[in-house]
This record gives C-alpha cells, sequence and structure tokens, in this order.
C-alpha cells in the first residue's frame, strides 16, 4: 500500500508540476512598461507637427501619460542637456531650445526607451533622411540641431529628464512641474 501510494504521489506530482509550469508559462503576465521622455522642440512646435508626431506615437503603440506645452528657459536648458555643457554647439542648443515652446510629454510601453529612439531616428535630421526616411527626424528635422525632437537614451537619463519637467504625485503618478 506505501508502495502504491509513493508511486501515486510522484506521477502526480509531476504531472501537477507540469500542469503548474505550462499554465505558468504561457498566462498573461503583466509585462513591465517603461517610461521615456519625448520632447518635441521649437521647429516641431512651430513647424505644427505636433499632431502628425503625436499621431505617429499613438499609432506605434505609445501611450502619452502626461504631456505639457512649456517655455524653457535657459537654466532649464542648461540642466536638461548637462552633458553636452563643454560641446562647442552648447551655446548654439540653448539659444535654439529658448527660442520658441516645447511639447513634454511622458510615453509609456515595453522597450519605450529603445523604441522611441528607433522611431525618431538619427540626430542628425539630414542623415535621417537619407538612411531612416520613415523616422520622426526625416519628416520634420532640418539638421543635427534642429532635428525636432529628443528622446531619453537610458532608463536614467529618463528619471532625471521627466524629474525636470514633471513631479511624483504618488507612487506611479506625476503631474507637471510649475
Amino acid at each position: 500500500m506505501a508502495l502504491r501510494f509513493a508511486s501515486f504521489c510522484s506521477k502526480n506530482c509531476v504531472l501537477l508540476c507540469l500542469v503548474i509550469f505550462t499554465y505558468g508559462a504561457s498566462s498573461d503576465v503583466d509585462t513591465v512598461k517603461e517610461k521615456t521622455l519625448a520632447m518635441i522642440k521649437p521647429d516641431g512646435v512651430d513647424g505644427k507637427y505636433v499632431d502628425a508626431i503625436k499621431k505617429i506615437i499613438l499609432d506605434s503603440g505609445f501611450s502619452i501619460t502626461q504631456e505639457i506645452e512649456h517655455q524653457l528657459d535657459e537654466d532649464t536648458v542648461k540642466r536638461f542637456y548637462v552633458e553636452h555643457a563643454s560641446k562647442s554647439f552648447f551655446s548654439n542648443l540653448v539659444q535654439y531650445m529658448t527660442s520658441g515652446p516645447v511639447r513634454i510629454m511622458i510615453l509609456e510601453k515595453e522597450n519605450a526607451i529603445a523604441d522611441w529612439r528607433a522611431l525618431i531616428g538619427p540626430t542628425d535630421a539630414k542623415k535621417a533622411k537619407m538612411t531612416h526616411p520613415e523616422s520622426v527626424r526625416a519628416l520634420c528635422g532640418l539638421s543635427s540641431e534642429r532635428n525636432c525632437v529628443h528622446g531619453s537614451d537610458s532608463p536614467q537619463s529618463a528619471a532625471r529628464e521627466i524629474s525636470l519637467f514633471f513631479e511624483k504625485s504618488s507612487p506611479g503618478e506625476v503631474s507637471a512641474v510649475s
């Protein structure tokens, strides 16, 4: 009797483990959604590209969880582009980014950072027109400086950039910084 019970348990235990593994592996597990910052720069806002870019964003499976239009000041631009502070183009970048309003959005989806970067294309809009003609920068960018949009390049950059324009209200929520 003990031998039969042991045999029954070992067979059913394996079956139970197999069932749990199979159903666990195929069940809908919540995917981790990533956040990134997307910015439509002054040339994109002035050129009336906001609606077209937002359509591309939404059609590509992103959610826009927060959005503001904002006139950047010099101090904010310098903090936003701190990694470029020692580069020769920095003063022109600051002047350009303060030349008109920008549209700032938090985008969310699985692999948001990499997917948004792929969607916007190369930094140089002229290169984008040649190598990535369907990219956002090919659509509305003019040059490497006036390239219409910004996208965070890493999770750390995304968190830092989002915190410059949006504050956390409660876990998982953000609101615009005034």
